[in-house]
């Protein structure tokens, strides 16, 4: 098992240094979120986090409220990591959740069997190595991830990571060089 983190815009500005000299191994980096937003410091991170020795992967913040939306926002996430010019050593994840209510607010209907395929979806058109982010309560009601057959990161903060798929997050406390990150393990 090895340590990571992941950032988006919203970490403002990483001391890379300080995360590798914290036994970080990996990042995963925001690339995009919804039908056309780019995370502005995705490019940054990554160039800061390769020139520290990280391994870099991505993920892509969903608003989609439809399998068409789905297809759009793989669109958008490819466009965003080609347009960066960067090389990733780590796949690039779906995260489908609804952690700001947007889904919610906008009637959508938490089915299962769309969630499904919505992330399916999004996997088949992104054309990278892709895998699926969620917590485990939407990963064990909502998604069926053993039927799409790709890789799964665990959000589960707790003791234990009762999936055991690729990667686990575990908390959202990670102190580094006092601030706080989201801590992950990835399996391998």
């Amino acid at each position: 098992m090895i340590k990571g983190i992941d950032v988006s815009y919203h970490n403002g500005e990483v001391d890379w240094q300080a995360v590798a000299d914290a036994d970080i191994k990996f990042v995963m980096i925001r690339c995009s979120y919804g039908l056309q937003s780019k995370d502005k410091m995705f490019a940054k991170n990554v160039a800061g986090a390769k020139a520290a020795g990280l391994k870099v992967g991505a993920y892509h913040y969903s608003y989609a409220l439809s399998v068409e939306d789905a297809v759009q926002e793989a669109a958008n996430c490819r466009e965003a990591i080609e347009n960066a010019g960067v090389c990733l050593e780590l796949p690039v994840f779906f995260d489908m959740e609804d952690a700001d209510g947007y889904k919610e607010r906008n009637g959508f209907a938490f089915d299962p069997v769309e969630i499904t395929a919505m992330c399916k979806a999004f996997i088949d058109s992104v054309g990278l190595d892709c895998g699926v982010y969620a917590s485990y309560s939407w990963l064990t009601d909502y998604i069926d991830w053993k039927g799409l057959g790709c890789a799964i990161w665990n959000a589960q903060w707790s003791a234990n990571d009762d999936l055991k798929g690729y990667m686990w997050q575990y908390t959202d406390s990670l102190e580094i060089g006092g601030r706080c990150f989201d801590g992950n393990i990835k399996y391998e």
